[in-house]
């Protein structure tokens, strides 16, 4: 009877772990470069790991369950877990972004025609007296009683001011939020369960946390290190984001 019930019990765990499947594989750049600290995301569970600096990573997973890859900097790779990939390794190839740049304005300039280059540089007198009389008007000083409060209007009471020391740094907490926001973008925040709308509100709330960010505000500068620190950070404070909004 014992000998029964131990190998009912043994089935049973058997069946169990046998049931949790890993998922590993190694990540490179597309100059075949390991990579580390990139992000994985189960999106069934919500997992999270981390590449290692071998590029290794290892996420439980089953088939059918999407995996997403995401790095600053480089572009996101979707991957669907197959049969074959909880058999053998899954090798993923990172590109990196494309950086886009802005438009140059070309200006116009000498033609040889002397009537097109007279057209385009001599403009006509109408013009020219027009513009000379708005850069006048601007350059007047404004009556006060225009500018003056009124009756019923509140105003700002004037007063000494405080002095707040010298500023050196580069970037506030402002710039550091459209940063952060940008390089992860929307999907790494929703895959938090974060609302779109409350994205920024969230990157504030995380900062205000204790993040150490004096050199990244001082220099104007966030590495990909800053950027991992940051998402390893936010698993500290998600949960207790998400708490009040349980409570509701």
């Amino acid at each position: 009877m014992k000998f029964k019930l131990l190998l009912f019990l043994f089935l049973i765990l058997f069946t169990h772990f046998s049931a949790q499947n890993y998922i590993f594989g190694k990540i490179v750049s597309e100059s075949g470069a390991e990579m580390q600290d990139v992000t994985v995301v189960n999106i069934r569970t919500d997992e999270m790991a981390f590449s290692n600096r071998d590029g290794h990573f290892m996420v439980s997973g089953k088939v059918g369950d999407e995996l997403r890859f995401i790095k600053a900097g480089y572009d996101r790779v979707v991957k669907k877990v197959s049969q074959e990939n909880i058999q053998s390794p899954m090798n993923i190839s990172l590109i990196r972004s494309t950086i886009q740049i802005p438009e140059v304005e070309v200006k116009q300039g000498l033609t040889g025609n002397l009537k097109v280059d007279s057209r385009n540089y001599n403009k006509p007198k109408k013009v020219q007296k027009l513009e000379t009389e708005i850069n006048q008007y601007i350059a007047q000083k404004s009556d006060p009683r225009i500018l003056a409060a009124k009756p019923g209007e509140f105003v700002q009471p004037k007063g000494e001011g405080f002095f707040i020391g010298k500023v050196n740094d580069k970037w506030d907490d402002i710039d550091l939020m459209n940063y952060i926001h940008t390089s992860l973008g929307d999907d790494y925040f929703t895959n938090l369960k974060i609302e779109k709308p409350l994205i920024n509100h969230f990157i504030s709330y995380v900062l205000a946390g204790g993040f150490e960010r004096k050199k990244i505000l001082k220099y104007g500068f966030c590495s990909d290190v800053d950027l991992t620190r940051f998402q390893r950070f936010v698993l500290t404070r998600i949960s207790s984001y998400r708490a009040p909004q349980t409570q509701k």
